[in-house]
């Protein structure tokens, strides 16, 4: 839903806006309405097996990219938590309690008047 919502108000935008003068956000004409790519969308993965198959994926990627040799050096991974069940940057089904910080309101000194 976000991302419908997202394409249409871009694609409004453009339609409305056009400068020729500036550049296009995209190679193909802008009838076609598409902003995302058609290959990439959201699921809901359900069975273990899904579950694994995305959770290898996502591991192997960096590796696959040349960015590191093996999954566990990559410290934006969930990788070491799975493999090593070490706590990383990346948290797995660890529930944060949000703290707010309230600064306090500057004083009125209305004795300086």
């Amino acid at each position: 839903m976000l991302k419908q919502r997202f394409a249409r108000v871009v694609l409004r935008d453009l339609r409305h806006r056009r400068v020729p003068q500036q550049g296009s956000l995209w190679n193909q004409p802008l009838t076609q309405a598409h902003v995302w790519q058609a290959r990439f969308y959201d699921f809901v993965v359900y069975t273990k097996k899904k579950r694994m198959e995305k959770l290898g994926y996502m591991h192997r990627n960096p590796v696959e990219r040349g960015l590191v040799l093996e999954p566990e050096q990559w410290g934006w991974s969930s990788f070491r938590h799975y493999a090593c069940d070490e706590r990383g940057p990346v948290l797995v089904d660890e529930p944060l309690r949000a703290d707010m910080k309230v600064h306090a309101l500057p004083q009125n000194d209305s004795s300086a008047a």
